[in-house]
């Protein structure tokens, strides 16, 4: 029984192990994956409330940025279109933008997003190794 135990944990530190290294690997792909993704999530943006639509403005909200690498990446859409810029966009509460470029946030989210992962990674990695160091007990 405690070289099944043992066998299982080796199993699962292992696993921990190869996510990390592709992870680390592959990160590119998962940059651009995000921007390619979140570019698509503007296009297809309704302010209706459906998942892509209420992340998009979590993270304009959130972060104080608008459209991918800036706001004139909305420009491009079918929402933009019909009734401007979202109220997400806003550098202030409750402003509404419509086509007023002076009262929307410059930065696009794409930068910001990865500027916030990549500072967590330090605190990502640091539960990492806790916990393999903690299976290795």
């Amino acid at each position: 029984m405690l070289k099944l135990y043992a066998m299982f944990l080796t199993l699962i530190f292992l696993v921990e192990l190869v996510a990390a290294i592709v992870g680390f690997v592959f990160r590119h792909e998962i940059k651009n994956s995000f921007k390619n993704n979140y570019g698509k999530a503007l296009k297809q943006y309704n302010a209706t409330g459906d998942y892509r639509s209420n992340a998009v403005d979590k993270i304009q909200t959130t972060l104080h940025c608008c459209g991918v690498t800036g706001y004139r990446d909305w420009k491009d859409t079918n929402y933009y279109s019909e009734k401007g810029f979202p109220k997400s966009c806003c550098k202030l509460e409750g402003c509404s933008p419509q086509r007023d470029a002076d009262k929307v946030n410059n930065e696009g989210c794409f930068i910001k997003v990865m500027t916030v992962i990549e500072s967590e990674m330090g605190v990502v990695a640091g539960i990492s190794f806790g916990v393999a160091c903690f299976q290795g007990i």
